[in-house]
């Protein structure tokens, strides 16, 4: 298959490389000093569980003619910049198919209007990383916890999706076709701007948002507003077991949350986060324009997203003033306490 990688930052690049190293015939637009970057070292991949790098070199291209021929363009900008680049990928009528693997809580309405219906299709990366220099230091995520994820618009699998999935298979990457896609990707949003909102409003440290209690509270009642909101609007929470989030006792998700955000799977979260603030302004505005359209309250997602501005300074580190809803801890607590008497007779 011959594909594009339209943009070469991290995601673009990890999956560019793995895609040529499995045989398929690819190119990857980039400009400036990334593009000179490609054409002098390849793309320089180190994983970050293993320390192991490896190089690949691959065909860059700095444009999309509106005479180029490629099966599918994958398309990996921040969402900022995708109105930019939409007349680009509406002049050229040779390829088919175009994979949109951005953050939107917007809806596919902008791009189907640039380029047709039946051009489009949607997705997630399933992969995070930073870039130093011209060494993408990348983690591939499990299947597990999200794998990548594509689905067409009207939520049908398709022989081009099936064979679209296949590619990204051979790649090394765990795949899952989604039939709501865009619910999905909304639900996505309701979630990870919530908490990159959280940690800019710990000056971006991952650690010091864990030892933070207010601002680990008011980002899992932003995740929650945001689901109210997907209610109202009649759009799933995608994947279902992310329902979950309704109904663990806010305490216990505080200290789940403090171990999450210890981890070593925050580093692709706080790498983007940092690398693409505007970006997180812009899907942050996408959601507040859903929550306007309904009666949903969302003080939490408002006071969160003023930490947007670079300019207003993070709270105290180990801030705990917000007092904690313990409604439902104690219902928890009969049930574990029910579940060890029975592993015990047993």
């Amino acid at each position: 298959m011959k594909i594009l990688f339209y943009g070469a930052g991290v995601i673009g690049s990890l999956y560019a490389a793995r895609f040529k190293e499995s045989g398929q015939e690819v190119s990857i637009l980039a400009r400036g000093q990334r593009l000179a970057d490609i054409l002098k070292y390849g793309i320089v991949l180190e994983d970050v569980s293993t320390a192991g790098r490896t190089t690949t070199r691959l065909n860059a291209v700095e444009q999309l003619d509106p005479e180029d021929a490629y099966d599918l363009v994958v398309v990996m900008m921040p969402k900022n910049h995708i109105q930019e680049i939409l007349p680009i990928l509406a002049a050229n009528r040779h390829t088919s198919n175009v994979l949109f693997m951005v953050n939107s809580a917007a809806g596919p309405d902008e791009m189907i209007k640039a380029l047709g219906r039946e051009r489009v299709l949607f997705g997630f990366p399933g992969a995070g990383g930073t870039r130093k220099g011209h060494v993408v230091r990348y983690r591939i995520v499990s299947a597990r916890q999200q794998p990548t994820t594509f689905g067409e618009i009207d939520g049908s699998t398709t022989v081009r999706l099936e064979q679209i999935a296949n590619v990204f298979k051979d790649a090394g990457f765990p795949v899952t076709i989604s039939s709501q896609m865009d619910a999905w990707l909304r639900t996505h949003v309701a979630e990870v701007s919530p908490m990159t909102n959280a940690l800019f409003m710990a000056g971006g440290d991952n650690y010091r948002l864990a030892r933070t209690r207010d601002t680990i509270v008011l980002m899992i009642r932003a995740i929650r507003e945001g689901y109210k909101v997907l209610h109202e609007l009649d759009i799933p929470i995608v994947p279902a077991k992310h329902k979950l989030l309704n109904w663990i006792p806010e305490p216990v998700l505080v200290a789940l949350m403090r171990r999450i955000l210890k981890s070593d799977e925050m580093a692709a979260l706080i790498g983007h986060a940092h690398a693409a603030r505007n970006e997180m302004k812009q899907i942050c505005d996408e959601f507040k324009v859903l929550a306007r359209s309904t009666s949903v309250p969302t003080p939490a997602l408002e006071r969160l997203y003023t930490y947007i501005d670079p300019d207003v300074q993070p709270v105290t580190d180990g801030s705990a003033q917000i007092a904690m809803n313990w409604r439902g801890v104690g219902i928890v607590l009969s049930a574990l306490v029910v579940l060890i008497v029975v592993l015990i007779i047993l």
